[in-house]
């Protein structure tokens, strides 16, 4: 049933009265306040209509009317007035929002204590549910040699921040590796899907992890274990064409060692820094079990960075002259070739790559090893 304007301003004049003094109000303090051109009476009669129809209660007989539950909620969808801040309520909230906020938390916190300061009431703030927010960033800031401060931000802003324990002496181009990494991983992921991230983190730790097991398989072929395969020979069949291996028994153990190449690791890597080594091994003076010998190598670098040693395995009773001469000559040649360039090699490697995933000319190892020679 609609309700006429008369009756309006009535439920609004108990509602005012009764909000600034907490007292029943009666017909007479309506008609002096708010309606004086309506007779008591009249007021009486909507007063008694009001009630009947759920807007106003009567605490008792005599007494006046207070409002209800539906007089205040017609009250605030329809009747009450509107009024501006003072300068003085104004002041208060330009004081809380004036500082630098970052947090949503801080933000909340100080509106509810605006809102209870000026209201005089107690306040309430909830943080929406954010789980739809995205991460943009994380940053990891070193506060002390102990401490760092993440920070997360989302595309609502900055949802916390908060200090971690860490290990003393890291550096702070570390935490700045760290945080990228880190953002790489949950980048573009809404909240609710970080924080139930397992999946996210066990799948890019078993990428890492393939990285890792392939570039540690990688150092351990080129290990002191596995240099096996970074030996080159070249020529062996030649040794037996020196008189002193026309015995077959010292043929054979020349050959055993130049097949078993990891014998030859702790020879080619003693830790002397000439730039010529000659080593003489008689009566096993090298090596127990080495046959008597002769090796003679010259450490090679380019543009002074060292990359390996190279020479000859031969008779005791080797021309060393020639030997030597030949070895510091191509020594200095190597020394004045240009840096192999590093970006082409890799631009090549991942050309040749992409050739053989489109299935565009296999590369047979034999025909690597024929061009190598």
């Amino acid at each position: 049933m609609g309700i006429s304007s008369r009756k309006e301003k009535i439920i609004e004049a108990v509602v005012d009265s009764y909000i600034n003094r907490c007292e029943p109000v009666s017909s007479a303090d309506i008609q002096k306040t708010y309606l004086p051109a309506v007779s008591s009476a009249t007021i009486r009669n909507e007063l008694a209509t009001l009630e009947d129809m759920g807007y106003l209660a009567q605490p008792h007989t005599s007494s006046g009317r207070v409002p209800t539950a539906e007089a205040y909620r017609l009250y605030v969808e329809k009747l009450m007035p509107r009024r501006k801040l003072s300068r003085s309520e104004l002041k208060i909230i330009k004081r809380y929002f004036n500082r630098k906020i970052t947090e949503l938390d801080d933000i909340l916190k100080s509106t509810a204590k605006v809102i209870s300061e000026i209201t005089n009431l107690t306040s309430v703030a909830y943080v929406q549910n954010v789980e739809k927010a995205r991460i943009e960033n994380i940053k990891i800031v070193k506060i002390t040699d102990s401490t760092a401060l993440i920070i997360i931000v989302t595309d609502h802003g900055v949802i916390k921040d908060a200090a971690a324990n860490i290990a003393q002496n890291i550096s702070e181009e570390y935490f700045t590796r760290a945080g990228e990494f880190v953002t790489e991983v949950f980048k573009g992921c809404s909240i609710a899907q970080a924080v139930h991230s397992k999946k996210i983190i066990r799948d890019t730790r078993k990428e890492y992890e393939q990285i890792f097991k392939t570039v540690l398989k990688i150092l351990k072929n080129h290990s002191h274990e596995e240099m096996v395969s970074d030996i080159v020979l070249e020529g062996s069949a030649k040794i037996l064409e020196q008189p002193e291996y026309a015995n077959l028994q010292k043929a054979k153990a020349m050959l055993e060692l130049l097949d078993a190449k990891e014998d030859l690791i702790p020879v080619l890597q003693n830790s002397d820094d000439m730039s010529l080594n000659i080593l003489i091994s008689k009566d096993n003076e090298i090596k127990e079990g080495m046959p008597e010998c002769a090796i003679v190598t010259a450490n090679y670098a380019v543009n002074g960075i060292n990359i390996g040693k190279a020479g000859v395995i031969g008779p005791i009773r080797m021309d060393y002259p020639k030997v030597v001469s030949v070895l510091d000559y191509i020594g200095k040649t190597i020394n004045l070739l240009p840096e192999p360039d590093r970006n082409a090699k890799m631009y090549n490697a991942e050309s040749q790559s992409v050739e053989e995933n489109a299935g565009e000319g296999e590369i047979h190892a034999d025909e690597t090893e024929n061009e190598t020679q």
